[in-house]
């Protein structure tokens, strides 16, 4: 290590190598000049001479000046779809002949004029002896780069929400409600194979083989008290079509509902990519798949021509302003105003800033009202508001007020939609007739959910946590003063803050003498929503500024606030607080890439009542990243969907569990829209070859986690799924077992069958019985033509049934032989296969 001054001393004596850089040739006169900033390292610099200048158009013009001096230029993308973005985006510019490539020894083929575009892990770009690179980064700004994910869709984050624990009430959609006894292994002609134990009416009981699993949803959290149905009974059977019925009468009303909407027009709301990626460079971090899917979305919902209702539901800090902030853009920039509202002064406050701070540069007028802006400010915004001057308002529920008129609005972002009362939403109904609506929240009311899982509201979900983001550590235990003076003393020590929450105001005296008592050390602040606008703005801002270590406070603190530096959290008899509250106010810490504790405590020698108990079991559980749609999901099973269409619905959720009367209810939206039977399309295929199929207890000992497996195993169709998912597994536990292979292989076949339309297969070590769904088959004529051209391996019986005749002695040999036996009935119902087959 040398001084700054030593060095420039000792490199005057030395030859200096200077990157070339993407130097400015005086004969070249563009709008916007992109040149090489040595100092700052290998990157794009953009001098805009004009603020209507393209950035687009002057790297195009770059890239033909360097192509005229008979220089190669490559252009790397991190992905292919951002390479197709790239393309298309340069292509609009004028940048003409255009060819991917896979790498850089491919684009020293290209012919003379031709832009090479290569998915290249580059972060910049550089210049080196007749080759130009331009890396994405350079055109569109620094990203954090991460590795992507994949998504998952809704089905499996709402049925992972549900899964299963000893003794818990099911559902079986051929038998009723029984009760799960475990996991117990069967062995059938010499193989185990893993058998869910349900129990029924009388004790009789029903092994269910897990790759079937789907056939099972729960009962619901509150249905302790059900009574068990009857194996072979027809009451199960009577009583699911009567709920059938009625359930087809209120999907009517929801289509009705959808339909009605679907009718009205809202402005077409769309911006030039220009424009778009100029914006979109200005966000700091990578998005994660998650939102960029559900920005796209959003994009084409705003130019649809038909309002959007759409939820957006994504956990605390996972990127749902960034949405709503785009949408904005959007919105403006289309000249319609926005209306962003918010629960809290304080997260009002904090959009504003955010907004500010995005708009900044642009020609939009962002206005504030809420109880923290003084009169004169909030009847200047409001003038604003009426003659269109303010494009943006952010404020509370003082937007929703009768003296608050829109000149043209546009679009309606609700934060955090949970805490809006009945009237609230009245007064938004009248605001929305052809506005589009966003709404935004962690852990939506079940009503909320409920509407959104139907269809009547669209639903996105982000679930992807950010880049280095780690789960809360969560703690539920009896007020104990000395584990709360370590957790506030060891937060001051690593340099953070802490917040200490009390459900009431009432009990912030309480709390204050017992920090004072045994944390003495600690420099705490008040604040509640009670106080004087002034005061608790100078408190916030005072605790933003890191003058006090801990904020003790009432649930103001529970909406969007982002504090960084504040990673630990006390709650003050958690048995007051709901499910969601709990979840939102542990959001407000680990916000940024520091470790963070939870810590709920509850009275000492106080028996909790079981509500309460349950709230706060479910929330420790819920200890990983991306939990918050899990918890909704909760929150519905629990509390029921309540008055969805105009009457009640529980009685319905009581007879059949919540989790069956969500897909009947979705079965019967379907079969009005579509016309079709959902009888015909959801249905199961029996499968017995005599294989080994079970995940070894040694292999995956714990049992909440192999039910898991088998769930998310029971949803994989295709061979690419199946071998991801054994990819993961190797990953995760080692080598994969022999039952485990057979259990994936089985789901395999259940996929084929399935397609060829096969309802059982029968296989052991002379062939197989197969019988198709609904005695049907797709194609007939072929299956006939087949079989009599194989007559010594095929028979078709008067049954409907199929005979194939093999020497299958290995239970390996059944398995590979059933695979080649569904492909080949595969390929026979698609029309025209069996002349391929043939010959």
């Amino acid at each position: 290590f040398i001084t700054r001054d030593g060095w420039a001393e000792s490199k005057v004596a030395l030859p200096v190598l200077q990157l070339s850089p993407f130097d400015l040739d005086n004969d070249e006169r563009f709008d916007a000049v992109v040149s090489f900033d040595g100092k700052a390292g290998v990157q794009f610099v953009v001098e805009r001479r004009d603020e209507r200048a393209s950035l687009f158009k002057a790297v195009v013009a770059k890239i033909k000046a360097r192509q005229k001096k008979g220089v190669s230029v490559l252009v790397a993308c991190w992905s292919n779809g951002a390479r197709e973005r790239l393309v298309s985006l340069l292509k609009d510019a004028g940048l003409e002949a255009i060819e991917k490539v896979e790498n850089w020894q491919a684009a020293k083929g290209l012919a003379k004029g031709v832009t090479g575009f290569a998915v290249l892990g580059l972060e910049q770009g550089f210049e080196a002896a007749g080759a130009l690179i331009v890396a994405e980064q350079d055109i569109l700004g620094d990203r954090l780069v991460r590795r992507r994910r994949t998504p998952k869709n809704d089905v499996e984050v709402l049925k992972e929400a549900s899964s299963l624990a000893i003794g818990d009430l099911i559902v079986h959609q051929e038998h009723g409600i029984g009760r799960f006894d475990g996991l117990k292994t069967i062995t059938a002609l010499a193989a185990p194979h893993d058998c869910l134990e349900l129990v029924y009416h009388g004790g009789d009981k029903l092994y269910l083989p897990v790759e079937n699993i789907e056939l099972l949803s729960r009962y619901g959290s509150e249905g302790s008290a059900a009574e068990l149905d009857r194996l072979g009974g027809t009451g199960w059977q009577a009583r699911k079509a009567k709920i059938k019925k009625k359930l087809l009468d209120i999907a009517e009303k929801l289509i009705a509902i959808a339909a009605k909407r679907a009718l009205r027009k809202a402005p077409v709301l769309e911006v030039t990519n220009d424009q778009w990626d100029g914006f979109c460079a200005r966000f700091p971090f990578e998005e994660t798949e998650d939102q960029l899917t559900t920005i796209e979305t959003v994009r084409d919902d705003l130019a649809s021509g038909r309002p959007m209702d759409r939820l957006v539901c994504g956990d605390v800090g996972f990127g749902k302003t960034e949405v709503a902030l785009r949408a904005s853009f959007i919105a403006a920039m289309n000249g319609v105003q926005v209306a962003v509202v918010a629960p809290t002064t304080l997260l009002a406050r904090q959009h504003f800033q955010n907004f500010s701070a995005r708009f900044e540069g642009l020609p939009i007028k962002i206005g504030h009202a809420s109880r923290l802006v003084s009169p004169k400010e909030l009847a200047a915004v409001k003038e604003g508001i009426k003659s269109g001057d303010v494009d943006i308002v952010i404020g509370t529920h003082a937007l929703l007020g009768k003296s608050i008129t829109f000149r043209d609005l546009g679009l309606l972002i609700i934060d955090e939609e949970q805490h809006f009362g009945v009237q609230h939403k009245e007064r938004l109904k009248e605001l929305k007739d052809n506005v589009h609506v966003m709404t935004l929240s962690a852990t939506p009311i079940p009503r909320t959910l409920q509407m959104s899982l139907t269809g009547v509201r669209d639903l996105s979900l982000i679930t992807t946590p950010p880049v280095d983001r780690l789960a809360v550590r969560t703690y539920v235990s009896p007020f104990d003063p000395v584990i709360i003076r370590n957790a506030l003393l060891r937060e001051r020590f690593r340099g953070g803050q802490s917040f200490f929450v009390c459900p009431r105001i009432s009990d912030l005296d309480e709390a204050q003498a017992l920090l004072r008592e045994h944390v003495p050390e600690l420099r705490v602040v008040r604040a509640h929503g009670q106080m004087p606008v002034g005061e608790l703005e100078d408190v916030m801002n005072a605790f933003y500024d890191r003058k006090y270590d801990c904020l003790l406070s009432t649930t103001i603190i529970e909406s969007g606030l982002d504090i960084p530096t504040a990673n630990t959290l006390v709650i003050y008899r958690a048995d007051k607080f709901g499910l969601s509250q709990l979840y939102q106010l542990r959001g407000r810490v680990g916000r940024s890439k520091t470790r963070a504790y939870a810590y709920f405590t509850t009275p000492v020698n106080k028996q909790l009542t079981p509500a309460a108990e349950k709230r706060l079991k479910v929330l420790a559980s819920l200890d990983t990243l991306g939990a918050g749609f899990t918890l909704a999901a909760h929150d519905l099973d629990m509390r029921g969907a309540g008055n969805l269409v105009g009457e009640e619905q529980s009685g319905h959720i009581r007879e059949i569990g919540f989790e069956l009367y969500q897909s009947m209810l979705e079965e019967a939206i379907a079969e009005l829209k579509d016309g079709v039977d959902a009888a015909s399309v959801d249905w199961t295929p029996n499968i017995q070859i005599g294989t080994s199929v079970l995940i070894p207890e040694g292999y995956v000992n714990d049992l909440q986690l192999r039910l898991s497996l088998y769930r998310r195993a029971s949803t994989l169709s295709t061979r690419d799924e199946i071998d991801e998912f054994k990819a993961e597994l190797h990953d995760r536990f080692g080598p994969i077992p022999e039952e485990v292979g057979h259990l994936l292989e089985i789901m395999h076949i259940k996929a084929l069958c399935r397609q060829a339309g096969v309802a059982s297969i029968e296989a052991g070590p002379k062939g197989a019985q197969i019988g198709f769904h609904q005695d049907k088959f797709a194609n007939p004529e072929g299956l006939i033509d087949y079989a009599s051209l194989h007559p010594a391996s095929f028979k078709l019986q008067a049954d409907q049934k199929l005979i194939y005749r093999a020497k299958w002695d290995e239970a390996e040999a059944r398995l590979h032989g059933v695979v080649g036996l569904v492909e080949t009935l595969n390929k026979i119902a698609q029309k025209g296969a069996c002349a391929e087959l043939t010959s």
